[in-house]
């Protein structure tokens, strides 16, 4: 965890944004899993390994995909600002069934494990609209 926000933390373009969003939904999917497992619910727990999985593969996608828009021009560009544009939308994507299922344990999950439940959904729901704010300025440029 250190390392990668000391990587944000660089003066450096990527990993950005996105990055970031993706890699908070990806600890909210991680509290997914322990609330789940302390929940005696398997498939949730696994569905969120998964969704964690998924989440940590689109911060390294996002920040590649910058790069990339930062070293092209002309058509080249077009194309790389569309993959720019898909990765963010995968991570809102990934980042609102997280909160789905985080939602859902807040509701039917181990009382004790509220908190931690209702923080992934926040943190899922946080990192979705940051995200599609990203989907958004992508799309206007």
């Amino acid at each position: 965890m250190k390392s990668f926000l000391d990587e944000v933390a660089a003066r450096t373009p990527a990993p950005g944004g996105g990055a970031v969003a993706a890699m908070a939904a990806a600890s909210a999917a991680a509290l997914v899993s322990m609330v789940a497992r302390f929940s005696s619910s398997d498939p949730v727990a696994s569905a969120g390994d998964e969704l964690r999985a998924r989440l940590v593969q689109l911060a390294t996608d996002d920040a590649e995909a910058y790069t990339a828009v930062l070293a092209s021009r002309g058509d080249p560009r077009k194309e790389a600002m569309r993959v720019a544009t898909e990765v963010p939308r995968a991570i809102a994507a990934a980042a609102a069934e997280v909160a789905a299922l985080a939602h859902s344990l807040a509701a039917t999950g181990n009382p004790r494990l509220l908190g931690d439940a209702r923080v992934a959904e926040l943190l899922a729901e946080a990192a979705g609209k940051a995200a599609t704010v990203l989907v958004e300025i992508n799309t206007t440029e």
